[in-house]
């Protein structure tokens, strides 16, 4: 026989309460796990094509103060490249002045027979028609339409050979003292289209590629010893190494996943492995930004003078337009004034000696490029180095300061490949800082699984 047993009016109102809740959190447990389940197994989607927006409330920040020989911190840099320089630089680009670059893209290979060769159609480059170009652009009569066929047929890959006989109004011809090739030859200069031969993964790998770096870091810009080395060649290092995990990025984050059905994505893998696994490497990104930043802000008066004439008024007058709201931006100029101090450098007496050295390190590794077996690689590796060696030339080819009787020049190839530099920097910088630190949980989430197995199965 079962007890009946009396309950208050306000005891049933706790348990039907404590049952609600009951329910509730019954009800959230089964919607988590069935959401889990299907996070499971749904697609792989790579974390560049997610939405930004979900994540930052829960980002905590791994590199954070001031960037290292620098006047700006991790957190304002962030900030000014998502509002203001991003956006500008990437538009910025695609405009006719900046789309094209003139180029050596048969060269002899100074320092080694050039064994390297690249596995993919995707690295090499070829020739597209006149008509695409601007008036200043076009070939001169005599030239065979033959040496205007593309080699490959491939879209992505074309550039136009075409002389340059005609320089934009404004421009001079001048070698830059910091790079190696000779910018006033034209006769075996090229114009390539930029937008249709985006930095990206080529198949270039192996001996070949490892030397080419190798060179670089041995010979030219060697580690330096924490401390052990002057600032001035720390500098040096600190650029080439923010260059490089650049390029590693680009590379990453447009990946040939699938040869068979060429398609194109995101390594995740990859991009921790070259770069996100070594802090020093995202901090010498950042550096590196801030410096080409610097020379194009101290180029500000220069560069907002020059003639961006294409032959296209409205597209020039958007240009220049564009120009003076990346040069002169108050947030910019407010938020970050001197992202780089080069007035530090080349102090003492051994100074001059010093710049000298540097210079012939910095020359040395713009000639490598010739050696790089890949066509397309060895497009963007020549142009980021002559961006950087147009920053270095803007910064310390006057000791610092534009003396009144040496005046900035600048030739209008060594512009278009400083500001296309700041942009490639600028999309390294944005993409680390958005991905970084998801990619980091998930590669670290992996390899700690990885060993719990190995661990269990011996």
């Amino acid at each position: 026989m079962t007890k009946k047993i009396e309950v208050s009016d306000g005891e049933r109102k706790k348990r039907a309460t404590n049952g609600r809740r009951g329910v509730v959190c019954g009800a959230l447990i089964f919607i988590f796990l069935a959401g889990f389940a299907t996070f499971r197994n749904a697609p792989k989607i790579s974390l560049f094509g997610l939405s930004n927006k979900s994540c930052r409330c829960t980002d905590s920040r791994k590199y954070t103060g001031i960037v290292e020989d620098c006047c700006c911190d991790y957190e304002t840099v962030d900030t000014l490249n998502e509002e203001v320089l991003h956006p500008v630089l990437q538009e910025l680009v695609t405009t006719p002045f900046f789309r094209y670059f003139k180029v050596k893209l048969w060269c002899d290979c100074p320092f080694w027979l050039d064994d390297g060769m690249c596995r993919l159609r995707d690295c090499s480059v070829c020739e597209c028609p006149e008509s695409e170009f601007p008036e200043p652009f076009r070939k001169p009569p005599g030239l065979s339409s033959d040496d205007l066929m593309c080699q490959e047929g491939k879209p992505e890959a074309t550039v136009d050979r075409t002389v340059d006989i005609k320089a934009f109004r404004g421009w001079i011809e001048i070698d830059n003292p910091w790079t190696h090739d000779d910018e006033t030859d034209n006769d075996e200069m090229t114009y390539v289209n930029l937008q249709l031969n985006p930095e990206r993964y080529t198949g270039y790998a192996g001996p070949s590629a490892r030397r080419i770096w190798d060179a670089i870091y041995t010979e030219n810009c060697p580690k330096y010893p924490s401390g052990e080395f002057c600032q001035e060649k720390r500098v040096l290092y600190k650029l080439i190494s923010g260059l490089h995990s650049s390029i590693s990025v680009h590379i990453a984050s447009d990946y040939l996943l699938d040869e068979t059905t060429n398609l194109w994505g995101q390594n995740l893998e990859l991009l921790y492995d070259r770069v996100l696994r070594y802090p020093d490497r995202v901090r010498n990104l950042y550096f590196t930004f801030l410096f080409v930043l610097r020379a194009v802000t101290k180029a500000a008066d220069y560069l907002e003078q020059a003639e961006y004439d294409t032959g296209n008024p409205t597209e020039d007058l958007k240009t220049q337009s564009m120009m003076r709201q990346l040069l002169y931006d108050p947030k910019l100029r407010s938020a970050c004034p001197v992202p780089f101090d080069e007035a530090k450098l080349w102090q003492g007496q051994s100074g001059p000696e010093l710049k000298q050295q540097i210079q012939k390190q910095f020359r040395n590794i713009s000639a490598l490029m010739d050696c790089v077996g890949c066509e397309k690689c060895r497009l963007w590796g020549k142009l980021q180095v002559l961006g950087l060696g147009t920053a270095l030339k803007i910064l310390f080819s006057v000791n610092g300061h534009n003396n009144l009787d040496q005046p900035l020049q600048l030739q209008r190839n060594e512009v278009i490949a400083l500001v296309n530099l700041l942009n490639r920097l600028s999309e390294s910088v944005k993409l680390v800082h958005e991905m970084g630190p998801s990619v980091e949980k998930i590669m670290e989430r992996q390899v700690s699984t990885s060993t719990s197995k190995s661990s269990s199965s011996t």
